[in-house]
C-alpha cells in the first residue's frame, strides 16, 4: 500500500513536523543541552517512522518535496545578506585567525572524510558528506550538499550527510565543555577585566512594517534570480559545478556591501533574519522527513568511524593549535569551546558551549563577538570553496 502526498500536503507535514519538534525540543532538557535543531527532532521521528512502515510491509509513503529547493536557496541567500564586512573590522586581529583556522579545518574534515573513505571502500563524496559538509556546514548544507551529490548519481548521501551532521551536533555539545575545562585547569585561567567592549547589539526596537519587509524581499529575490543565473552560467562555461544557492549566496554578500556603503541601514536584519528562521525551518524539516534511513543501515560504521575521527582531530587541533593562535588566555579557551561547537555542529551548539563555560568560569566579551560572527556566516566564504572544491575533484 502506497500513500502519496502532494505538494501542498509535504509542506503542511513539514510544518507540522516542525511544530511538534519545537514541542519536544522545549520538553526535554536534553535536546536543549545538545542544542538539537526542532527541525531535525520532527523529521527524524517521521523518518524513523516511514522506515517502520516500509520495512514492514504495511505502508510506503512517498513525498512530493519540489519546493525544498526554493526554501534552502532563499535560506542560502540570507546567510549571504548577513555578512557585513564591517563585522570584521570589530573583531580585529583575533577574529581573522579563528576565520583563518576555521577554513583549515574544513579543509582537513574534507581531508579526513576522503581519505577515510577510500580505507572503507566507498565512494569519496560519501566521505565528504562526513567531511566538512556536515561538521562546519550542520543539517543545512549536509542537506543541500546531499541532494547535489545525489542528482549526481550517488545513493544515499543525503541520509548519510544529516546522520553524520546529527552525530556531530551531539559530539560538539559533548566534548566541547571538558575540553575548554582542561585548558582552565592546566593553564590556571581567569577572566579579565580589561576585554574590549563588543559591538552593541542590535536593538529590534522597530517593528517590521509591510513596506520594509517586501524590499528585503526584493534584495532577497534579486540575489536569488542573479545568483542562480550566474551559476548555471560558470557551470555550463566551465563544467565545474557550483550550486545554484552557493551562488546566491555570494551574490548576497557582494549586495549586503554594495548597500552598506550607500545606505547602512536599508537592510533590515530583523526581516532578514525572520525569513532565514522560516525558510530554514521548513527546509530542513522537509530534508529530514523525506530520508530513507533503510539505504544507510549498511554503511552506518564507516560512517561513525569518520565522524569519531572530526572529533578528534578537533579536540587536538584545538588545544594544540588554535588555542595558542588565540593567544593562550581565558578568552582563547573560550573561542575553543565555540569553535569545537560550530566545527561539529551549529552556532547554537558553540554558544551553548560558550555559556557553560562563562557561566561557570566568568565572562569573555571577545569570543562572544568573535564566534557568532564567524560561525554564522563568515566561515561559508572558506568552507564553500572548499567543498566545492572537492566535489567537483570527485563528482
Amino acid at each position: 500500500m502506497t500513500l502519496a502526498l502532494n505538494q501542498v500536503n509535504t509542506i503542511f507535514l513539514a510544518v507540522a513536523l516542525l511544530v511538534l519538534g519545537t514541542f519536544f525540543v522545549r520538553k526535554s532538557g536534553v535536546l536543549q543541552k545538545f542544542c538539537i535543531p526542532a527541525p531535525v527532532v520532527g523529521g527524524l521521528l517521521f523518518a524513523i517512522l516511514a522506515t517502520i512502515l516500509k520495512t514492514t510491509g504495511l505502508l510506503e509513503i512517498t513525498l512530493d518535496t519540489s519546493l525544498q529547493s526554493l526554501f534552502m536557496l532563499t535560506f542560502f541567500t540570507t546567510v549571504g545578506l548577513g555578512a557585513s564586512f564591517q563585522l570584521i573590522k570589530l573583531g580585529g586581529k583575533l577574529l581573522v585567525i579563528y576565520w583563518l583556522a576555521c577554513g583549515f579545518l574544513a579543509l582537513a574534515q574534507n581531508v579526513i572524510g576522503v581519505s577515510l573513505a577510500s580505507l572503507f571502500d566507498i565512494h569519496p563524496l560519501i566521505g565528504m558528506m562526513a567531511g566538512a559538509v556536515s561538521m562546519e556546514g550542520g543539517h543545512g548544507a549536509a542537506s543541500a550538499f546531499g541532494q547535489t551529490i545525489e542528482d549526481l548519481g550517488i545513493h544515499s548521501a543525503l541520509s548519510i550527510g544529516i546522520a553524520s551532521a546529527t552525530f556531530g551536533l551531539i559530539a560538539g555539545g559533548l566534548v566541547g565543555g571538558p575540553t575548554v575545562k582542561y585548558l582552565i585547569a592546566k593553564y590556571n585561567l581567569k577572566p579579565t577585566e580589561t576585554n574590549e567592549e563588543a559591538a552593541s547589539v542590535e536593538a529590534y526596537v522597530q517593528p517590521i512594517t509591510t513596506n520594509s519587509f517586501f524590499i528585503q524581499v526584493l534584495l532577497i529575490t534579486f540575489c536569488m534570480a542573479l545568483g542562480t543565473y550566474l551559476g548555471e552560467l560558470f557551470t555550463s562555461a566551465t563544467g565545474f559545478v557550483l550550486p545554484g544557492y552557493v551562488g546566491a549566496m555570494f551574490v548576497a554578500v557582494i549586495v549586503r556591501n554594495i548597500v552598506d556603503k550607500f545606505n547602512p541601514n536599508a537592510i533590515d536584519m530583523k526581516s532578514i533574519n525572520l525569513v532565514s528562521d522560516v525558510t530554514l525551518g521548513i527546509f530542513l524539516s522537509m530534508a529530514l522527513m523525506s530520508i530513507k534511513l533503510w539505504e544507510v543501515a549498511d554503511l552506518a560504521l564507516p560512517i561513525l568511524a569518520i565522524v569519531l575521527v572530526q572529533v578528534l582531530f578537533i579536540v587536538l587541533f584545538g588545544i594544540f593549535v588554535l588555542f595558542r593562535l588565540l593567544g593562550k588566555d581565558y578568552d582563547a579557551a573560550v573561542m575553543v569551546a565555540g569553535f569545537t561547537g560550530h566545527g561539529l555542529g551549529a552556532t547554537p551548539n558553540a554558544m551553548a558551549n560558550m555559556a557553560g563555560v562563562t557561566e561557570r568560569f566568568g565572562p569573555s566579551r571577545k569570543a562572544y563577538l568573535i564566534v557568532p560572527i564567524v560561525g554564522a556566516f563568515l566561515i561559508d566564504v572558506f568552507a564553500m570553496p572548499i567543498i566545492i572544491t572537492t566535489l567537483n575533484l570527485f563528482k
